[in-house]
Parts: structure tokens; sequence; C-alpha cells
């Protein structure tokens, strides 16, 4: 976060986020027991000072990483970010002769806030539930939502929920309303900016302890198994509001892969070190008018990453990555398809995944008569299966074989265009077993 200035006087702050590609602890994975395991817990503190970079700090940082150059790049990268946004602001308030914000700021603000109270209004009012069971690390989680839509607010509570886990895929209760209220927004106020105005309205609880709520310091920074799955419980309360409005259920969980090596895990002892986050996707659900996205992240929306990235920075080959035919739930519009991806190491040495990846035991459930779409599975090329949480080692001999879930189905099967059954076929994405047991099909010759 960047304090922003013109001609002297404060205009306001400027801020941007990222992810860095190791910071300390137990590295990128659900195994630890606290929060203080899982990195470096650091304070507000100034990382740059009348334009002098705090040599301490980076110091602490660069001692406390496996890949301390590759983070050192990341902070000078957010640093210009920070900067390039303050030049960019300056330069706009000169072009139109502005002294201040506020005024402006306060205007987008209150007319946010107003449109999308106007939103809410066009729904129903009244109170809808829905629940949903996910893998979990320790024990399946129960993700219990209750929407109630009023004529100032819509409000989400997930009392009844699970409680909080041991392990690091627990929410703080900021993250939960993130992606809750996100979802929201898709649905009932889409073009309205993001902003405090506009985001005033969606209300989102949880009791304290509970797995959307859990209160430092217990582990957290595996959220998103549980928190990216959050809008699939906002949007069960939406359908039961007003039908033909949310698509079916997706992988939404990010798929990543944590993986390193070279650390001291291993005896290998001429293994390259490096960690590197992949990060991969799912299917995402059938929408109420077309099929669902193959491979695409929701409601995270990153892009999976790329093979030549992988290969260029990391010893490990990625030997596979296609499109998973057959694994998007059956319906009137079609789930995305998952992916494949088989990955070894290019060295004589195992490499560690630290997993945290879901709907392995829960499929994305189709909606209105729709399709489960195909669970998703973590193994060995050589078969042997491995578990959805946790740190595992990848043998030399051996490789990481990943296929994502895909979505559920929108709509009935029976109801599928012969069209769109026929463009699946001729794409691959469904195969000819698939058609006929699925949509009844039968090529014709």
């Amino acid at each position: 976060m960047k304090p922003c200035f013109l001609d002297g006087r404060l205009i306001g702050l400027n801020s941007c986020t990222s992810h860095l590609a190791d910071i300390g602890g137990r590295s990128f994975g659900p195994d630890a027991a606290d929060v203080h395991e899982e990195g470096l817990y650091i304070p507000p503190i100034k990382l740059v000072d009348a334009g002098v970079i705090n040599d301490t700090m980076m110091k602490l940082l660069h001692a406390n990483s496996r890949v301390p150059v590759q983070n050192e790049g990341d902070l000078y990268a957010l640093i210009a970010c920070c900067e390039v946004g303050e030049e960019r602001l300056a330069g706009m308030m000169r072009e139109f002769a502005m002294e201040s914000l506020d005024g402006l700021a306060q205007h987008i603000i209150d007319t946010s806030r107003e449109a999308t109270l106007e939103r809410i209004r066009a729904w129903p009012r009244g109170t809808w539930s829905s629940e949903m069971m996910t893998d979990g690390y320790d024990f399946e989680i129960k993700i219990a939502a209750t929407m109630t839509i009023g004529d100032d607010s819509l409000q989400i509570d997930f009392a009844g929920s699970s409680g909080r886990s041991r392990f690091g895929i627990n929410c703080p209760l900021t993250y939960a309303q993130a992606y809750t209220v996100f979802a929201l927004k898709c649905i009932i106020a889409p073009d309205i900016p993001n902003n405090a105005g506009a985001l005033e309205p969606f209300i989102v609880t949880a009791p304290e302890g509970s797995i959307m709520n859990a209160l430092k310091p217990a582990p957290v920074v595996m959220r998103h198994v549980v928190g990216q799955l959050l809008p699939e419980a906002a949007f069960g309360c939406l359908h039961q509001a007003r039908d033909g409005t949310v698509p079916a259920e997706g992988t939404s969980v990010l798929w990543d892969l944590s993986l390193r090596g070279g650390f001291g895990h291993h005896h290998a002892s001429n293994q390259s070190q490096f960690a590197m986050e992949l990060v991969h996707n799912g299917g995402t659900g059938g929408r109420p008018t077309a099929d669902g996205l193959d491979a695409t992240a929701y409601p995270s929306g990153v892009m999976g990453s790329q093979v030549e990235m992988t290969e260029s920075t990391t010893p490990l080959i990625v030997w596979r990555r296609e499109l998973r035919p057959d694994s998007g739930g059956a319906g009137k519009y079609r789930g995305g398809n998952g992916q494949v991806i088989e990955i070894g190491s290019s060295e004589e040495a195992p490499f560690q995944l630290a997993a945290a990846l879901d709907r392995i035991t829960y499929p994305a459930r189709g909606r209105a008569g729709g399709k489960d779409g195909a669970r998703g599975i973590l193994r060995l090329s050589s078969g042997k299966p491995m578990n959805g949480k946790g740190e595992q080692d990848i043998p030399p001999d051996d490789r990481l074989w990943v296929e994502t879930p895909g979505g559920g189905g929108y709509g009935l099967a029976e109801q599928r265009s012969e069209k769109a059954i026929t463009d699946d076929l001729r794409s691959g994405l469904v195969s000819k077993d698939a058609a006929t047991r699925d949509y009844g099909f039968t090529e014709k010759r």
C-alpha cells in the first residue's frame, strides 16, 4: 500500500496484492497446525521510507523464503505497480483540474449503493436455505447457507455449517464475505462498479469458530478450498428465489499444485531447489442458456499456469495437459470439462506435492435436472491413489497424474439439441459411448 500525492498533497492510498512463490513456514499447503507455521507473520511496517528501501525488512524476507530471488523480484514489481498507479491517478486529476477525489468518490459510492439496492428490490422478498457437502480434510464439511432478501439488504448467514478444521483450510470471515458477495454481485448487479457503496447492501455472517469464521491463530493458508465453494451455496439460495438465474455447480475450487524439491526433504543431494505453485482449473457448471466453460476458473478467474513457464523455471516435465472428455455433466446445457495433467521430474530425484484439492468425493451437482460433473482424480501415473489433501511425494520413477473435476449439467439431457451433441462428438469433448449413455444419441450414417 502506498500513499498517493498530487503536488505534495495526500490524495489517497493505492495498493496491489499478489501471492509470492514461497514465504517460509510449511510452504503453500494445508498441514500447518496454526497460522504461525504457515509463513512469516508481518505487522504493518514501512517497506520504503522517503524513497529508501527498508534493507532490514528485505533481509528478513530474503532469509525466510526457499526462493528469495523470485520473491525479491516480485516485491519490486509490486512497488512499481503502486508507483505507476500513483502516477496515473495524479495525471488523471491534472487532466481534469481536480484538487481532491472526495466529492467524486462520494458520488460514486452513493450512486452505486442506490443502484445495487434497486437491483435487490427487483428480487422477491423472503428467506431461502441451501446445503452442500465438501470433501474437507480431517472431516467432511457441511456448508449451510440461509439467504434473506429485504427492502434494504440481502443477507446470507452460514449458521449450521461445520466448525473449524485443525488444518489450514479454514476461512477468515473477510475471505468468506468476499467470495460470497462476489457471487451475489455477479448475478444481481454485475455491471455496477465494485466499491464500498455497491457492496454495503450485501451482508454475510457466520458464527465465530465455524469454518467460515475461523479466528486467529487458526491455520488459514489454503482457505480457498472452502471459500471458493461459498458462491455455490449462495447460488443454491438464489436458484430457489428465482429459477433460471444461476448456473449449475462447477469445480469452483482451484486445483493448485504446490510443488517443491531440493530442500532436504529427500536424500537426493544433487536435486535442483525449486518451489512452484501451478494453478489449474476444472469445468464450470452449465448455464441457463449455454454450456459451462471447459478448464476455466470461477469464482477466482485466474489463468492456468503455462507449460512453457513451468518447464523453464523448474526441473519438471509436463508430459500431458489436455481436456478431459466426458467430465462435464450431461444436460440441456453441458457442464464444462476438466483437464488431464501429467507431471514428472526431469532429474533422478523425487519431488513433493502439498495438495489442497476438492470435488474428489463430492462432485459438482447438476441443476434443473442436469447430471453431476465427474469427480476429480489425484494419483500417480502407475495407478497408486493419492490423497486430495496433505504433503505427499512423487517418486523419481513415477509421475503425478491429475484429472480436474467437471461442472454439473443444466436442464434435462434429453432436451439437448442434436447439433450440440454432434459438435461435442466432433470436437472430442464427449465420447460416442457417453453420447449414447447420457443422451440416447445415435450417429446417423
